[in-house]
């Protein structure tokens, strides 16, 4: 193996997206300079996408593990135990969220619709049938030029993947905001169900067995795409197109058959997804965490296209491709399989005794680099930060009112964030597999998909409020993981554990590392006072362009369980004559609110406190209240506060409500204040309600009543539902199609 000169390596290794001091690390690892091929696996691995080398340290922080917990993270995806199944087989939920952010900019659809692959395939990976999906999606300012194709890039991209596969897209969330305008954010979530017994890991155990490749054909689509997502974006990215992948969702739903079946077959000994960096992970990671070696003969690799090179190989992000291990002997097992469904596959090496990764091509060792240094020995830095500057809390008196409040409240409503997300939704399949209770479209705080053959169902949702997280880190941080666990109660579902994408800006930057930092502080805080672990995520970090970072978005995927789907609660069937009660207390927190920005165009202040405690208390009231059967009309209040919680849960039902002013709060303070902790509950028996949350320390009060066809404060404002509805679902659509 000759190497090139010194210069010319390090130059190589600077356009790896490598620090020199990183490069002349590589070097005294081997005590040899790389080659081209060695260069660009120690590029990849060492990149932030697969190394974590700027967060590993403070994702130490969050909680891992808890009673539900079968494995948290390290894994493709995180673990959890949901009980017994129909046959008294133990049953397991598998879910991870994980980022396409770079790829769906430069290339929307492909982006987006890989994005969606790459998260299922980290599912089904473990044994897991995939049977919901979820997608949080940023896009830039409306007016941006390139808003609305990437908009619609991304809708096509996810629905078209999805749909073709056949796992319905139940939830997710979708905010507008000019911070970015320049590197939008796609975040998609898989979640899978499995027999708990029949979990699938990806470390190789001994030397001596057979590597398998199988799948599609390897192609030169996404070389360098972890290396291009652990960089900034510049005007010139676009050139980076070449990068990004291209998806195949019909290859992906054979995957998905052929990888349970060998799994069935009892062969598989270790599996693992090629996603990021592709080959090079899959293999580098299953034979280190097995503390195994691995060769491999890049000759037998199944090909594409002609006279690709070793390097080329390796770092390729062609899609829907496995690596297995299989048990002694097993091998024709596979391949009849394989061949059954149709797919491409080979034995492509071995595992080892050396602990080296060993690459022969053409009849020549191209690349011979120990593990460790690869997988668990890559840097790890301890980035310096500082703290985020303190926005002032804004009391009522420090925010104007509004000079008409029927047009704050249409303005509000019909604003990018608020507006009803039906022209995206509709484009997804949400009742494929026939599992789905609540979606995007029926009025609940967060998808519901059933168990097959139980009563029970999973609640999942997506959360984060990046206004906030920016104008406070911790507080933001705290509200993101409070806001999952508690769509997840309004839904009547116990909340279980959570993944996260923490999308954030340039860590080399010490007003950046000092945003991750005090989010996931505040993560973490909550996650442990809300008894709600973190099993898996990803980090997305140096979303920027041009130096401008985007709002830091710490997106929090949630999953709970409830028992018996038959107790769930929705916002979509208020009956006339219902009273409407608030739980939770209000103080009138308009910093950092849809309010102050949709209808005064101001963003600062301090965000709305979390109060964990009062948090959980009143969550579990709530939840108490729904499993027993004395509330089934929830709805969580978060964005636009009062009024807009009372207005989707109008709209949702077809029937009107009017609200009652205030008797200490100024009327926008109590109508648009984000305070947290509460929910808006519609019942016809609000005295037995009131009783029981005195009796538990619950703040609850009637706020108002159902019924009619406008929304109204008597003496503020009366707006027709019909004129509501034309606000709040015509947005989208005009925009799209103007």
């Amino acid at each position: 193996m000759s190497a090139q000169p010194s210069k010319t390596m390090a130059q190589t290794a600077a356009e790896f997206g490598l620090k020199p001091e990183e490069y002349d690390l590589i070097v005294k690892r081997l005590n040899r300079e790389p080659n081209h091929v060695e260069l660009g696996v120690f590029s990849v691995m060492w990149s932030e996408h697969c190394s974590y080398k700027s967060s590993k340290r403070q994702l130490g922080k969050f909680p891992t593990t808890g009673p539900k917990v079968i494995c948290g993270p390290g894994e493709n995806a995180g673990v959890i135990d949901i009980g017994d199944g129909p046959d008294g087989t133990k049953l397991a939920c598998i879910f991870k969220m994980e980022s396409h952010n770079h790829p769906s900019y430069i290339e929307p659809y492909q982006g987006a619709a890989t994005g969606v692959g790459g998260i299922m395939r980290d599912v089904f990976t473990m044994g897991a049938r995939p049977v919901a999906l979820l997608n949080a999606l940023r896009f830039g300012d409306p007016s941006h030029p390139k808003t609305k194709r990437l908009v619609s890039g991304v809708v096509a991209g996810i629905g078209g993947y999805g749909n073709c596969v056949g796992v319905p897209t139940v939830a997710g969330e979708t905010n507008f905001h000019r911070g970015y305008d320049g590197n939008i954010l796609v975040n998609a979530m898989c979640v899978g169900l499995a027999d708990a017994d029949k979990i699938f890991y990806s470390a190789a155990p001994a030397p001596g067995l057979s590597v398998v490749y199988f799948g599609s054909k390897t192609g030169r689509d996404g070389i360098h795409g972890a290396t291009m997502a652990s960089a900034e974006f510049d005007d010139a990215s676009e050139e980076k197109r070449p990068t990004v992948q291209v998806g195949d969702p019909f290859a992906e739903k054979l995957l998905i058959e052929a990888t349970l079946e060998l799994m069935a077959s009892g062969a598989v000994a270790a599996i693992q997804d090629m996603g990021a960096a592709g080959l090079t992970s899959s293999s580098v990671e299953m034979a280190g965490k097995g503390g195994v070696g691995v060769e491999l003969d890049l000759d037998a690799v199944p090909q594409r296209e002609e006279g690709m090179s070793a390097y080329e190989m390796m770092l390729s992000e062609s899609q829907e491709r496995m690596l297995a291990i299989l048990k002694p002997g097993r091998e024709a097992d596979g391949y009849r399989i394989f061949e059954k469904w149709g797919l491409d596959a080979a034995v492509i090496g071995k595992t080892t005794e050396t602990g080296h990764l060993v690459l022969r091509h053409k009849g020549e060792v191209v690349a011979d680099v120990p593990l460790a240094p690869l997988f668990d020995d890559a840097p790890a830095y301890d980035r310096p930060w500082t703290a985020p500057k303190a926005q002032p809390r804004l009391a009522p008196s420090d925010v104007a009112e509004p000079a008409d409040y029927a047009d704050a409240v249409l303005r509000l409503m019909s604003a990018p964030d608020m507006a009803s997300k039906r022209w995206i939704w509709e484009q997804y399949d949400r009742h494929v597999m026939a599992d789905t209770l609540e979606d995007s479209a029926t009025g609940a705080d967060a998808g519901l998909v059933r168990v097959h053959g139980t009563k029970k169902a999973l609640a999942v949702t997506s959360d984060v409020t990046p206004r906030y997280v920016l104008n406070d880190p911790y507080e933001g941080g705290k509200q993101a993981v409070a806001e999952a666990w508690r769509n997840i109660t309004a839904v009547g579902a116990t909340p279980i554990a959570i993944t996260d994408n923490l999308n954030f800006g340039n860590p080399e930057r010490p007003e950046i590392m000092g945003q991750i930092v005090r989010a996931i502080d505040g993560m973490a805080e909550a996650c442990r006072a809300l008894d709600f672990p973190v099993v898996s995520g990803n980090v997305s970090l140096y979303n920027e362009t041009n130096g401008a970072a985007i709002p830091p978005t710490p997106t929090v995927g949630g999953v709970g369980l409830i028992e018996d789907y038959a107790a769930h609660a929705d916002f979509s069937n208020m009956k006339a004559g219902d009273h409407l009660v608030l739980i939770g207390k209000t103080e009138g927190e308009l910093g950092a609110s849809m309010f102050l920005r949709e209808v005064l165009g101001r963003e600062d202040g301090a965000p709305p406190p979390v109060d964990l405690t009062a948090e959980k208390r009143t969550g579990d009231f709530v939840r108490d209240a729904i499993l027993s059967g004395q509330v089934r009309v929830v709805h969580d209040l978060a964005d636009g506060g009062l009024i807009a919680g009372a207005a989707e849960m109008a709209l949702a039902s077809g029937v009107g409500v009017q609200l009652n002013a205030h008797d200490e709060l100024p009327a926008h303070a109590w109508l648009f204040g984000e305070d947290q902790g509460r929910y808006l509950v519609a019942t016809p028996a609000a005295d037995a309600l009131l009783q029981a949350a005195e009796a538990c320390g619950v703040y609850a009060h009637v706020v108002g009543e159902a019924g009619g066809d406008v929304v109204a404060v008597p003496g503020l404002f009366s707006l027709a539902l019909t004129r509501l509805r034309e606000a709040n679902e015509g947005w989208l659509p005009s925009y799209m199609e103007s």
